[in-house]
């Protein structure tokens, strides 16, 4: 999709100040001094490019929602270590103030842990440096590094809450009930937040079960789900006598993972009798976007299932932005909660869909060695996380070759070592992969010493579940040549960081798998075994003339790249359909 870039100007645009913040001290909110009700909505800033922030904004105020709501992810505002970045598309402050002149009030959801199908959580990979890492708990490598976090991210969102700005409440933690590994964890974060001058409301988040867990004293708690359940509802008011009840993720659809189907689900019933109720509702997601990059998490219940690139999630606005039938139907719902008529919604986006790209030029992995820096030589295989690079903050996401000589063919077992997926060369010819169903692969005899490559991808760590110290990726022990631990490995690192590679949708159709990168933007990840068929491709990234874009292919290669006005979410499934217990 392609828009227009126009500034649209607020005649009605007012400075979001109060002189008493949000109260939770009856049954209802109070917001200075009078009867709130908190209709929201989640858009994250660091899904959408910076250049359609007011666009998504604005639709959110015109389907009559009052509050944004957004985590912080800690990975991307520390990607190395004591190297902080809130600069363009990570402006957080921009981005609340932005959502000020929109006349909209803003929860804040810094975590430092915030799931959202993201990468580890939202946590830094660099944390996995220490073996005896102990994530989410006041092990001392997690406090410290915490601390430093907080020191700079609060210099930078407490403006926005003093007398003036936007900023009404802050979330403690996330779903900490579902994991609650050290009850001094959350009275730890609290302080994070208040010793450092934050004392606007409090709040935390739980499912159902996470709720007898996840709270801490002196912070109101909310509650997440999908199928209305008032007995879930009751449980909290039980909890909570004379307090105001929220559902903080309200989830309006369901996200994918690869090889599965695409998820869709009908919120507006549900919605309705939430708001018959008188309680307050955050929609979670109001607009997905996309996990630009190599951000995207997974889930692992037994099975590891990375997720899709795509985090359209079904949301009442589309991953491109566009008013989707469930938005109609809400604003027509929220506007029933409102004394005056709901501003316009902006006019849709303008749509084109380029002629096909003929590919110009082919590079092949082995020739784009010569682009990265040295390999690291070591005895034995070492996990991304450890490596001597970025700072020695290690490697974060992409790709690591593992290479190093064998003398003869055999029986090569992973031991599940594999993190998580590798392409298997003999001599740089492609003899099979290994995963985390596949441990072992035959490796063809020949004479003298060959060349064993193994290309490991990082499909995206894990972010929901009790699972994530464990969460190291490339190779993370000993690969074994007929019984035989391999030795002698030169590594590199493939991170795919534009320094190494130096809107509309794409269609890899005839590619197998990889990434796609456009003027330097990696757009994510494709894979033919769907459901996403389609890369989405934001206008602000595209410049007038000639545009480069570079498809990393792991499979099969096609000599086109399509572009198409709509994407292919592939098969469709109604959450609706499935056991809860899927879900979660």
């Amino acid at each position: 999709y392609l828009i227009n870039n126009h500034k649209i100007h607020h005649p009605e645009a007012r400075r979001m100040s109060r002189l008493e913040g949000l109260r939770a001290n009856s049954s209802q909110f109070t917001l200075e001094g009078e009867p709130f009700r908190i209709l929201g909505g989640s858009i994250h800033y660091f899904r959408v490019p910076r250049a359609y922030w007011e666009d998504r904004l604005l639709k959110m105020k015109a389907c009559g929602l009052n509050t944004l709501t957004t985590y912080v992810p800690w990975n991307l505002h520390e990607p190395e270590r004591g190297t902080f970045n809130f600069q363009d598309q990570l402006d957080l402050r921009a981005y609340v103030s932005l959502a000020a002149e929109m006349g909209l009030w803003v929860i804040l959801r810094p975590g430092p842990y915030i799931c959202t199908e993201w990468d580890l959580g939202g946590l830094p990979s660099w944390l996995l440096q220490d073996k005896d890492m102990q994530l989410r708990t006041t092990y001392p490598g997690f406090v410290d590094a915490v601390n430093l976090y907080f020191d700079k991210l609060v210099s930078v969102i407490k403006p926005l809450m003093v007398k003036g700005g936007p900023v009404i409440a802050v979330q403690v933690e996330n779903e900490y009930g579902s994991y609650a590994k050290d009850e001094k964890y959350m009275p730890f974060i609290k302080n994070c937040l208040q010793s450092r001058g934050i004392n606007e409301l409090l709040l935390t988040s739980d499912n159902w079960e996470g709720l007898r867990y996840g709270g801490v004293e002196g912070v109101l708690k909310t509650i997440n789900l999908q199928r209305l359940s008032f007995g879930a509802i009751q449980h909290l008011a039980d909890m909570q006598p004379q307090k105001p009840l929220m559902v903080m993720e309200y989830w309006s659809g369901w996200f994918d993972v690869w090889g599965d189907h695409h998820h869709v689900f009908h919120a507006e019933a549900v919605v309705s009798e939430i708001l018959e109720r008188g309680v307050s509702i955050n929609l979670y997601m109001f607009h997905g976007g996309t996990n630009f990059g190599f951000m995207n998490g997974a889930m692992d219940f037994g099975t590891y299932k990375p997720q899709v690139t795509s985090y359209d999630y079904d949301a009442p606005l589309s991953e491109a932005g566009d008013c989707t039938p469930k938005y109609q139907l809400l604003r027509n719902l929220f506007s029933q909660y409102h004394s005056e008529p709901l501003p316009e919604v902006p006019s849709p986006q303008e749509r084109r869909a380029y002629d096909p790209v003929v590919i110009q030029q082919h590079l092949s992995l082995w020739d784009s060695l010569h682009f990265t820096e040295k390999p690291h030589r070591s005895d034995r295989p070492v996990n991304m996380e450890n490596l001597p690079v970025s700072n020695n903050s290690g490697q974060s996401h992409g790709y690591t070759l593992y290479e190093t000589t064998i003398s003869s063919g055999g029986t090569l077992n992973s031991r599940n070592n594999i993190r998580d997926r590798a392409l298997v060369f003999v001599d740089r010819q492609c003899v099979g992969s290994l995963d985390y169903k596949t441990h072992e692969l035959t490796l063809p005899d020949g004479k003298g010493h060959r060349m064993l490559s193994l290309l490991v991808e990082n499909c995206g760590r894990v972010n929901y579940g009790k699972a994530l110290d464990e969460q190291r990726k490339g190779i993370v022990g000993d690969i074994l040549l007929n019984h035989t631990p391999l030795r002698g490995f030169n590594i590199f690192s493939l991170d795919m960081k534009p320094g190494f590679m130096k809107r509309l949708y794409i269609h890899p159709q005839g590619w197998g798998k990889g990434a796609v990168f456009v003027n330097g933007q990696n757009l994510g990840r494709h894979w033919f075994i769907g459901p996403q068929h389609f890369l989405y491709l934001p206008a602000p990234w595209l410049r007038s003339g000639e545009n480069q874009i570079i498809v990393f292919e792991e499979q099969k290669a096609d000599d086109k790249i399509l572009f198409a006005e709509n994407p292919d979410h592939g098969k469709t499934i109604d959450v609706y359909k499935l056991p809860f217990c899927t879900l979660l």
